[in-house]
């Protein structure tokens, strides 16, 4: 390995301690070694590596699962190395086709800055954002002329383009693909030839376009990005991918006892990959909990408690940690109501109304006839802490009713 035997034993020492740390939790390295090779030439050279990160402003709104690469970025950051976080300004406005089956919506310059401002506030609750440099790829993109986009697209082909899944898949289906959408990946790219980056971050499903960025800087005569993927985190249902539209998330601007709410519904299975890529637990601590699960000296609820509290306490601290805790203890294992509960006001009449009404129309608690009805025969309605079970109720409502839709959300009536 180039220049390992010239290092001193505490350079060695260094390259080791920031290689072991900075692989774990990933799921691929491109090449093997490219990590460690880039190490050593920082160390020989005392110069920080260049991480990149690109982000899509056409989703504003980060759940937990977003930040497994912020965690990876905040631990370069605590090496001393440079973040670059690439806000898509100018790729924002085709989107990335990445696993999508149709052309995506093309969002105008407003709709990406709206969105692309949310950014900052929430990837600051995990990696230092004073010091992330932050650049909008329209700065480099813009200005080029056409002569330099057909000099880009020279350095690819259709054929390339088409070893991409979602792309092979939509043109084997006879589905349209626009030819802009080609330019995703180039573009994407590009932007590690105007930063020189030295490595750049993503999930799995990115793969294609990080390695369009080492083929493209290769192009323009410089050094090649270490590609470094990450897994995708499987959202409440421990089956999809988490995400907001399917609803199996846990939002990182989400109150205290949402969140861990939310988090004590995690499958038993996840919690060691949840542990690993979304807290800040030491690498010694997580031993110990797996080893403690693996032998059963520690309940999987003790560890869901560990895990829900420490995600509480990373995101809102550690005194709403531990009332977000007595909360779910007491409302859940002690079957008593939550301390504060949610008012809704609403004109009392001594007329009965049929539960569906109430639920949809008075409540809004569910947008359609159909979706209160499931929730009821599915036991998830309580009024007064007496489950409904009867799709054609009438109730008479009262001042300060207690209605509970499912596990974790309270409601009570204010004539």
């Amino acid at each position: 390995m180039n220049d390992w035997k010239s290092l001193s034993l505490s350079q060695k020492e260094e390259v080791e301690e920031q290689f072991e740390v900075l692989s774990r939790g990933t799921e691929k390295t491109i090449p093997d070694n490219g990590l460690k090779e880039k190490l050593i030439a920082s160390i020989t050279s005392k110069t920080p590596l260049r991480v990149k990160l690109g982000l899509d402003p056409s989703a504003p709104d980060v759940h937990i699962g977003h930040t497994v690469v912020l965690h990876k970025l905040r631990q370069f950051q605590h090496f001393g190395h440079i973040v670059q976080l690439v806000i898509g300004d100018f790729t924002g406005r085709i989107g990335d086709p990445t696993g999508k089956s149709a052309t995506r919506k093309q969002l105008t310059d407003e709709e990406v800055k709206a969105n692309a401002t949310t950014y900052f506030k929430q990837f600051g609750k995990v990696i230092d954002m004073e010091k992330a440099m932050v650049d909008y790829n329209s700065t480099w993109l813009a200005p080029l002329h056409f002569a330099d986009v057909i000099r880009l697209a020279s350095q690819t082909t259709v054929a390339r383009m088409l070893e991409r899944d979602d792309f092979e898949k939509r043109y084997r289906a006879g589905q349209s693909i626009a030819i802009h959408e080609f330019f995703y990946p180039l573009m994407q790219a590009y932007d590690s030839v105007a930063l020189k980056s030295d490595i750049e971050l993503g999930g799995t499903d990115q793969t294609f376009n990080l390695l369009m960025g080492r083929h493209i800087q290769e192009s323009f005569g410089l050094d090649k990005q270490v590609v470094m993927t990450l897994p995708l985190l499987e959202g409440l249902d421990g089956v999809k991918k988490m995400s907001k539209s399917l609803g199996n998330y846990i939002g990182i601007d989400e109150d205290p006892k949402s969140m861990f709410g939310k988090a004590m519904s995690i499958p038993d299975n996840l919690m060691v990959k949840y542990f690993t890529l979304v807290t800040d637990i030491s690498a010694n601590d997580l031993e110990k909990i797996k080893t403690a699960l693996s032998d059963g000296s520690l309940h999987p609820r003790d560890a869901k408690l560990k895990l829900a509290w420490t995600l509480v306490r990373m995101y809102h601290g550690e005194s709403e940690a531990n009332e977000a805790k007595l909360n779910f203890l007491s409302v859940f294992q002690k079957h008593a109501l939550p301390e504060h509960l949610e008012e809704v006001p609403l004109q009392i009449s001594q007329e009965k109304i049929w539960i569906i009404d109430l639920l949809v129309t008075k409540l809004h608690l569910f947008k359609t006839n159909g979706e209160a009805r499931r929730m009821i025969l599915a036991g998830g309605i309580k009024i007064n802490q007496e489950k409904i079970n009867d799709v054609h109720l009438e109730i008479k409502v009262e001042n300060d009713m207690v209605i509970q839709v499912g596990k974790r959300r309270f409601l009570k009536i204010r004539g």
